[in-house]
């Protein structure tokens, strides 16, 4: 079933960047995003003396991987967490650094794909955008309960979307009425604040989905602690890989990154002492895009940017 409805994004490159590290013995993964387990299958069964640590906060995504990776059980821990508790998991597995730590970002196919969990501006459902269904914020929460002002900014920092102000006061307007219960009302609401000229250069809700799903789960600020928890916890010629799906994930990895492969030596100093030395280095220049035949399988792949780096020095 699992093989059916998903399709894992840059299967072979993220295998091809994480194997100088994952094919030593006894060596550790972390798939921080397990989603349905299409990375995490691979990964054990190219590697054979693997140990995967499988982490999500979709319930559902865990049983659905833990039927697929049954036949590696023995070499295989799942926890129930956000991707910013992987040092909390890996301590309560007794793990002190691991070899690989792989991030699958975004909205998982199954999210995508079940049209009750609400992630689609396409498919009508109710408005709730929970990765974790045991969580208590929706976006019919959201909708209903933030001040205007609130719904401006997520609209703005977490959409990039201009037209903010306006579609806020709309919801606001709108919730006065009736509350904001479904997708589909939100989407017309949404079409109908919009100029026409604009409506030709995108859906106008596509932004505004984006923006509800960050603040539901948190995203951002779970990645902000997540990227530098992982990167602290990879042992010597350890590998990172990250396949981010929007502009802002993006940003924020490819500073972490930068900021992790850049000398720290003062300017002018005559000798890089060795405590100055980057701790990692980046394994592909820039962001790595999909290619068109993997588009063309996969068309989820579309704006996937892969990001990798490599430890090359401990920190004390």
């Amino acid at each position: 079933m699992a093989e059916q409805i998903h399709t894992p994004v840059l299967l072979e490159r993220c295998l091809d960047l994480l194997a100088p590290a994952l094919g030593r013995p006894g060596a550790v993964v972390v798939d921080a995003t397990l989603g349905m387990g299409g990375h995490s299958a691979a990964m054990l069964e190219r590697f054979p003396d693997l140990h995967l640590v499988g982490l999500d906060r979709d319930t559902e995504a865990l049983d659905i991987a833990g039927e697929r990776l049954a036949a590696h059980s023995h070499r295989v821990d799942l926890v129930h967490t956000t991707y910013d508790g992987i040092g909390e998991a890996l301590d309560g597995l007794g793990i002190e650094t691991v070899d690989g730590v792989l991030f699958d970002l975004g909205v998982s196919s199954l999210q995508l794909d079940r049209v009750d969990r609400g992630f689609s501006y396409s498919k009508d459902a109710p408005l709730d955008m929970r990765m974790d269904p045991t969580a208590p914020v929706t976006a019919e929460r959201i909708l209903a309960e933030y001040p205007e002002s609130e719904l401006r900014r997520i609209f703005y920092q977490y959409g990039e979307e201009k037209l903010s102000p306006r579609y806020a006061r709309r919801i606001v307007e709108r919730r006065a009425e009736a509350p904001l219960v479904r997708s589909g009302d939100l989407v017309d609401l949404l079409i109908s604040a919009t100029p026409m000229a604009l409506q030709r250069a995108g859906h106008p809700a596509k932004r505004v989905f984006q923006a509800l799903r960050i603040e539901v789960n948190g995203e951002l600020a779970s990645l902000e602690a997540a990227v530098p928890a992982a990167l602290d916890r990879i042992g010597e010629a350890g590998r990172m890989v990250v396949l981010s799906y929007q502009s802002l994930e993006d940003r924020f990895v490819k500073r972490e990154l930068a900021a992790r492969t850049t000398s720290t030596a003062p300017e002018g100093l005559p000798v890089e002492l060795p405590e100055h030395r980057p701790e990692f280095r980046l394994l592909v220049r820039g962001a790595e895009l999909a290619s068109a035949d993997e588009i063309d399988r996969n068309p989820r792949a579309k704006p996937v940017r892969l990001r990798a780096a490599e430890r090359i020095r401990r920190t004390a």
